[in-house]
């Protein structure tokens, strides 16, 4: 869908307003910016408003404002809080909605408005959630699966005349997760660092891309769980390096300790990865690795480790003293 519209854009065939709902920040980044070239580049009129902090009339009155400079105009209104369910009064700034509801009828043609709404849902049962999927053209900015989000990987690369390995891409979404616009920076960082020439294996990957708090957690927590005592005490050696603070990691490991075992617990209720990774709201490339684990532990122990980082948490509280020894003694004592 959006390759279709990027398309269109670059085309001259431009709608006069536009509605971007989903989380995934690649999608809205980009549509904007191909907005924004076919619309004259830097050197064309553009204003940006955050409907979280600006009442939806400033999008109103800017798009009702003839351009000086250029044909058509582009306007983005972020954050469109209003199109999803919030309690009655609980939102920040007081929308008119009734002018916007009546604007949508008829919307200016000298002006292009895009509304970004990064929610996973809206609230259907709202007119002004009815007539702005009605008058608008509506893209949802989801993330990728899995398997699409590897298909996209090596698009992107062999775009740029690259090549990367399967276990590279794999190792790529473990590292980043399925964040695009921060995968697509580290994927030009990697094509520039091996040339045209050298092929992007799974030990540049793993060398190369940043290590994320989450990824390094993850990794700790795998190498305690199948006692690899020495691994796990480099890495967490390794984070201490980088400031990280010891509570905050006992509560990523509890937290990935729930994770896991909730994964677990699904998958013996006949649940599939995918519809794992919906109802827990994880990437199903996380609940993969999980599930194809051949050193899965048993939920004994991972009830038994979450009980013993709830000790290690509580003295982290409640004592002084040499507080990064706590969390290494747990590291050291197997299961």
């Amino acid at each position: 869908m959006f390759s279709k519209v990027w398309r269109d854009i670059q085309k001259g065939n431009i709608a006069p307003v536009y509605l971007l709902v989903g989380e995934e920040a690649y999608y809205v980044d980009e549509t904007i910016a191909k907005l924004r070239a076919a619309l004259g580049g830097e050197e064309g009129e553009y204003a940006q408003f955050d409907c979280a902090e600006q009442p939806v009339d400033f999008v109103i009155d800017e798009a009702d404002t003839i351009p000086f400079f250029s044909d058509r105009k582009l306007v983005v209104a972020r954050n469109a809080s209003f199109l999803r369910a919030t309690e009655k009064g609980k939102e920040k700034v007081e929308h008119d909605l009734a002018r916007l509801e009546a604007w949508l009828e008829h919307p200016t043609e000298q002006c292009v408005t895009v509304f970004v709404a990064p929610y996973e849902k809206l609230d259907e049962r709202k007119k002004v959630t009815k007539l702005m999927k009605k008058h608008a053209l509506l893209l949802q900015a989801e993330q990728l699966k899995e398997h699409d989000l590897a298909v996209w990987i090596q698009q992107e690369i062999t775009q740029q005349q690259g090549r990367i390995t399967e276990n590279a891409i794999g190792k790529l979404i473990e590292m980043v997760g399925a964040n695009m616009l921060q995968l697509r920076l580290e994927i030009e960082k990697l094509l520039l660092f091996v040339g045209e020439e050298e092929i992007i294996d799974e030990a540049v990957v793993e060398n190369l891309v940043a290590k994320t708090l989450e990824h390094d957690a993850f990794k700790l927590l795998n190498a305690y769980l199948a006692r690899d005592i020495a691994t796990a005490v480099t890495i967490y050696h390794d984070l201490l390096r980088q400031k990280e603070e010891p509570i905050m990691l006992v509560g990523l490991l509890a937290s990935n300790i729930r994770t896991m075992n909730n994964v677990y617990y699904l998958q013996k209720k006949g649940y599939h990865p995918q519809q794992i990774a919906k109802q827990l709201k994880i990437h199903p490339y996380r609940v993969k690795l999980m599930v194809e684990n051949r050193n899965r532990p048993s939920e004994e122990r991972l009830l038994k480790a979450l009980h013993r980082l709830a000790d290690v948490d509580l003295k982290l509280k409640t004592t002084g003293g040499n507080r990064a020894r706590h969390l290494e003694l747990f590291l050291i004592q197997p299961l």
